[in-house]
């Protein structure tokens, strides 16, 4: 909730800018934006939920000297010279790994940057959203009302376009203000390492499997019915590229696990089911049931392996009785690692991520010295001031673990930052 203090921020202060479609005035602002001095505040909208893929439909950028502007990637789709003529300037983003893939497709990638909702983070504050951070921080109440809008909508209704451009609006004030609160608690270094790191990390490669992730596989329990899965579930991902469309408007996730389990023995059967009795799943009805039919032909060297290979640890709650040894070490080097978190004020997978430390756990150096354990760390992604802080605790825990107690079966860490 807003708190009664804090000042609406209603409209743009210079104005709502119109938004950019055409060659000749993406140029013009990018001479603006070229000769203006100092950070550019840089936000991306998608339609998730709506279309295919995370493209941006709407960018905005703001900076000193150049005031705020609003561009349609989709009208100009090629902002490489954006890009290039923002090279030398530090972009400041809120949640960065959200938008840097969707700017990256339009040719806009950052050398500097600062990330306002990872600053929170580091900072120990309790609510890292955009519009709690400025309402906080700066005491101005953002409306968020359109965060989940369909921004391929052409063309853009006026209160959308107000809502992207005041999202920027306050971007660099925030910015400075969160900086100045790292340097008074000796976190500016490491908000420095942690924003480099993301400038620096290379795209993300595709996802292996990625039909394991559709909601409610926990039911599906045999290799047969999985390959109805990844056969329904690829013959969606096809028909979603085609069409534009975000997969679960195609074919909810729930209809695949369902025609998993029931493996219709007929189109007529399918077309029986919840969702596939419908107008527009009856149409595609040979699609789906021809994933179901592919499905079944397989032989049996064919099926997926009932849960995908993973290069890592079992699941901690199986350690005690398979490894009681490491058990022990993750178990104490967590309680460690906790400390020294609520200590600095920081969210415990921001010091470290829960999985770097599972997996030192599991196969410790030998012996766990301090810098064997930074070595690991390091090897793993982690970043310098994370190592200066955690590796000597936790090396210590694995030289001397405390048994965890019994019936421990331990809890999921909370995600990690994104």
């Amino acid at each position: 909730m807003t708190d009664d203090a804090s000042t609406p921020l209603l409209e743009p202060r210079d104005g709502l800018p119109d938004v950019i479609t055409d060659g000749d005035t993406l140029k013009a602002t990018i001479a603006a934006f070229a000769a203006a001095d100092g950070p550019v505040a840089v936000d991306a909208e998608r339609a998730s939920g709506y279309r295919y893929g995370h493209r941006a439909y709407l960018i905005q950028l703001r900076r000193t000297g150049a005031g705020s502007a609003l561009i349609d990637p989709i009208a100009v789709p090629d902002l490489s010279a954006l890009g290039t003529a923002l090279a030398d300037a530090e972009w400041v983003l809120h949640a960065a790994s959200q938008d840097l893939a969707c700017l990256a497709e339009v040719g806009m990638k950052p050398v500097r940057l600062f990330d306002t909702e990872l600053a929170g983070r580091l900072l120990g504050l309790p609510r890292v959203g955009l519009g709690p951070l400025v309402d906080s921080v700066l005491g101005y109440a953002l409306e968020k009302g359109h965060s989940a809008a369909d921004w391929s909508t052409r063309p853009l209704p006026e209160d959308w376009l107000r809502y992207a451009a005041l999202d920027v609006e306050l971007l660099i004030e925030l910015r400075d203000a969160l900086e100045g609160r790292l340097r008074d608690a000796d976190k500016l270094g490491w908000a420095h390492e942690e924003f480099a790191a993301i400038a620096a990390a290379p795209q993300q490669e595709p996802r292996a499997d990625p039909w394991r992730r559709t909601s409610g596989m926990h039911r599906v329990r045999d290799r047969r019915r999985l390959a109805v899965v990844r056969q329904l579930w690829y013959a969606r991902d096809d028909l979603a590229r085609q069409r534009d469309l975000s997969p679960g408007r195609v074919l909810p996730d729930a209809a695949i696990v369902d025609a998993a389990l029931a493996m219709p023995p007929s189109a007529e059967a399918m077309s029986a089911m919840p969702v596939y009795r419908g107008r527009s799943q009856r149409r595609e009805l040979s699609r789906w049931f021809g994933a179901v039919t592919d499905a079944r032909a397989l032989p049996d060297k064919e099926l997926p392996p009932q849960t995908a290979p993973y290069d890592g640890p079992p699941p901690p709650r199986a350690w005690a009785a398979r490894q009681p040894d490491a058990a022990a070490r993750l178990a104490a080097a967590r309680a460690r690692v906790t400390e020294i978190a609520e200590a600095n004020q920081l969210p415990v997978e921001n010091l470290l991520t829960p999985d770097t430390l599972r997996r030192a756990a599991w196969q410790p150096p030998s012996p766990p010295t301090t810098e064997a354990v930074a070595e690991v760390f390091r090897a793993r992604g982690a970043r310098e001031w994370q190592i200066a802080l955690t590796a000597d605790a936790v090396a210590e825990a694995f030289a001397n673990p405390t048994p965890p107690p019994a019936g421990d079966d331990d809890a999921p860490p909370p995600p990690a930052a994104g």
